[in-house]
């Protein structure tokens, strides 16, 4: 037999805490493109809106924080680009 798999790492195994929509149980709104503290969490380091695997929101809520995003870069109260990353 052909054993070309690696080894798993061998520890405890905890089950994932599932990803919970701010926006859905009313903790955050969407629509406010002022709240510049609130649009960062939702932007990486680099300037780019994250995903929603890595943000956790529905998929309507992230399109609407998508457009809320980038109504609050068209008015530069969120940079497009961060910082510029070179090597």
């Amino acid at each position: 037999m052909n054993d070309t798999k690696k080894p798993r790492a061998k520890g405890p195994k905890r089950p994932r805490k599932p990803k919970v929509d701010p926006f859905a149980i009313g903790e955050l709104e969407i629509t406010d493109y002022r709240d510049v503290k609130m649009l960062r969490r939702f932007i990486s380091d680099t300037g780019k809106i994250l995903p929603r695997r890595r943000t956790g929101l529905s998929a309507k809520n992230q399109r609407r924080l998508s457009q809320t995003i980038k109504i609050a870069r068209q008015l530069a109260l969120v940079p497009y680009t961060d910082k510029l990353v070179r090597k």
